[in-house]
């Protein structure tokens, strides 16, 4: 066998080793860059490489097409035939796969398919790091201790199959959580951010938030669980509404599963969700939130089938000026349901058509409210109304007629992402965010704050 590395060369060899009726490759190229500090000084830092390939052969037989996925990190030109051959043996080995379709064709090649990937290093942090210097110096100063961790990694995906499609994308990844402490430990605050490339991030005004909210928790203010006027920042609204989107597919809600069945048969599809005109959204091409504009799956499941590899992804509305526009779709589920293909995204955005900023909607409130830092542990209760419970973390405070007054202390929750859709009274300017829960797989979210009149605080948690 001739010496293969380069990632193409690899998927060309690996399809021209197939025995079997159908063949998708998928090289994933990682390369990722981190820092970490603690207590105001850098403690650790790291680059790391490395490659995983996926072959999904495909075997037509008189009862339909089979499939077989083997996915294996750290391969080289001598592990390519082996790998295909036991996916080719676990197509022969499975039944007809029930979402079998045709393999994707018809897609132009992506131009940079042969080019070498991309990759990143600590040269990301070239402006960043001296910045969070400079923030441990200012925090030093002002009597408080950063923690937190940024991490950037950047994927090239090339992607082949036996049908012609040769694609190839680049996702650069980037997250920032910030922590500041009291030197006592008794009060936190956190702040967090996605980025593609950290020339975006201010380090210096993240901590000038964090001080802020440091100066809140001064005074602390002891609360009953209840029904509370609330603003969720867009870190929390993003997190209920990704647990949304993932739940929102549609063959669940065809046969009677999810809050977007319909009563006696149906889905809710039409349905008006929100009095506001609330826009979700995904969007390959969104500005700064970009994402893989054709499907590369691994692996099939509810929302995804690795026959739809390859498949073009276009702007897609699931939720239009507050009606229910579209559930998601595969090729296959689509057909099931008589529902127009809509494959998942890999961003979200919503829309509220609203100006203020989260500073701006706690001067305007009268009487007393609650204001969020954010949610984390969020679990599902009841997937028929999505009721979701989960526990506010790291500074919950009190706002009296337009000012911050304290900080109280935590609650559980129970609450409907698409339950408070309906009753949010504002929605504010939407900005881009960092889901605190979902971060780990989820990254590329824009949100507005949203205003809840009676958001349900269940119970009071000790957690921080």
């Amino acid at each position: 066998m001739s010496r293969v590395s380069k990632p193409y060369e690899i998927v060309e060899r690996a399809l021209e080793l197939s025995t079997t009726d159908g063949l998708v490759v998928i090289a994933d190229e990682h390369s990722s860059a981190n820092l970490r500090w603690a207590g105001n000084a850098l403690t650790t830092n790291g680059v790391t490489r490395g490659r995983t390939l996926t072959v999904i052969a495909t075997v037509d037989g008189a009862k339909g097409t089979a499939s077989g996925v083997v996915s294996r990190s750290a391969v080289t030109a001598d592990d390519l035939e082996p790998l295909v051959r036991a996916a080719e043996a676990a197509a022969r080995g499975a039944g007809p796969a029930e979402d079998a379709q045709p393999l994707v064709s018809g897609v132009p090649s992506s131009p940079d398919f042969t080019d070498a990937p991309a990759e990143t290093g600590s040269e990301v942090f070239a402006d960043f790091a001296p910045a969070l210097g400079d923030a441990f110096a200012r925090a030093r100063s002002g009597g408080r201790e950063l923690y937190g961790f940024a991490n950037h990694e950047l994927t090239s995906t090339y992607l082949g199959t036996s049908t012609g499609l040769r694609l190839r994308h680049d996702q650069p990844t980037g997250t920032l959580e910030l922590n500041a402490k009291s030197p006592d430990r008794t009060r936190s605050a956190w702040a967090g951010w996605s980025t593609r490339d950290f020339k975006d991030v201010d380090p210096a005004a993240l901590d000038a938030e964090l001080a802020q909210r440091l100066r809140w928790a001064e005074r602390r203010i002891d609360l009953p669980a209840g029904r509370y006027e609330t603003l969720l920042p867009p870190t929390a609204v993003a997190d209920l509404l990704i647990y949304q989107l993932w739940s929102s597919t549609a063959r669940d809600a065809v046969e009677g599963r999810t809050v977007f069945s319909k009563p006696g048969g149906g889905t809710r599809l039409g349905e008006t969700l929100a009095p506001l005109p609330l826009t979700l959204r995904s969007d390959p091409h969104a500005p700064g939130l970009e994402s893989a504009p054709f499907v590369i799956a691994h692996s099939s499941g509810d929302s995804g089938s690795v026959f739809d590899n390859g498949l073009p992804l276009a702007p897609t509305d699931w939720v239009r000026d507050g009606k229910l526009e579209r559930l998601t779709t595969t090729r296959h589920t689509a057909a099931l349901t008589g529902l127009p293909v809509a494959p998942a995204i890999d961003n979200l955005v919503l829309d509220g058509g609203g100006e203020r900023s989260l500073e701006e909607m706690v001067a305007a409130t009268t009487g007393r409210a609650l204001l969020l830092t954010c949610l984390w542990y969020i679990r599902e209760v009841d997937p028929a109304t999505l009721l979701l419970t989960g526990l506010t973390r790291d500074g919950v405070y009190l706002v009296e007629d337009g000012e911050v007054v304290g900080e109280v202390n935590n609650f559980r929750f129970n609450e409907s992402p698409v339950d408070l859709l309906s009753r949010a009274s504002e929605a504010g300017r939407t900005e881009k965010t960092l889901p605190r829960e979902w971060g780990d797989w989820f990254t590329r979210a824009a949100m507005p704050a949203l205003r809840i009149p009676d958001f349900n605080m269940s119970s009071v948690s000790q957690g921080v």
